[in-house]
């Protein structure tokens, strides 16, 4: 096989990253536009990715987020984004680098992003490799202190790949 000196799968996948950049972006601007919400999965040890140690203990690999009714402050740059968001009750500021983003989905027309694991892991310097094992429940932001949301139950709970949403 020829070697692929161009690299199409470098160039896909920062295309790939410019359209979360971008619909996050107008979500900074303008709000979420009618049912529209997010789920967005990274990994939680990458560099630049910014969590209280409080959080990072509870999700020391990865982690899921969802911005929906309220969140405050996100803010999007070339290469990040940053929100504030209340987890059991504590008002929280995350950063995370487009880097670490896994996957990306908008339940409401069923779209979504999965980014390779290793192109997240290769961009992140050994010492800050996650050694512990993924949490069995991921967990969901409610970004209003006054009004959470409990994270899902381990008991029955089901790992669904962005693939099964995909319109085929």
């Amino acid at each position: 096989m020829a070697t692929d000196h161009i690299r199409y799968d470098v160039l896909a996948r920062d295309a790939l990253r410019g359209v979360l950049r971008r619909v996050l972006a107008d979500a900074a601007e303008h709000g979420l536009p009618g049912e529209h919400h997010f789920f967005i999965t990274f990994i939680s040890t990458a560099e630049g990715v910014k969590l209280s140690p409080r959080l990072l203990a509870q999700y020391p690999e990865e982690m899921t987020v969802i911005l929906q009714h309220q969140f405050w402050d996100l803010v999007v740059t070339e290469d990040r984004f940053e929100v504030g968001l209340s987890f059991g009750g504590i008002p929280e500021r995350l950063v995370v680098p487009f880097s670490a983003i896994k996957s990306f989905f908008d339940p409401s027309v069923q779209f979504g992003l999965q980014f390779d694991p290793s192109d997240a892991m290769a961009e992140m310097p050994a010492a800050n490799l996650p050694a512990v094992a993924a949490p069995a429940a991921l967990p969901v932001a409610s970004p209003s202190p006054e009004k959470e949301v409990e994270p899902a139950k381990s008991e029955g709970a089901e790992v669904v790949r962005l693939d099964r949403f995909r319109k085929k």
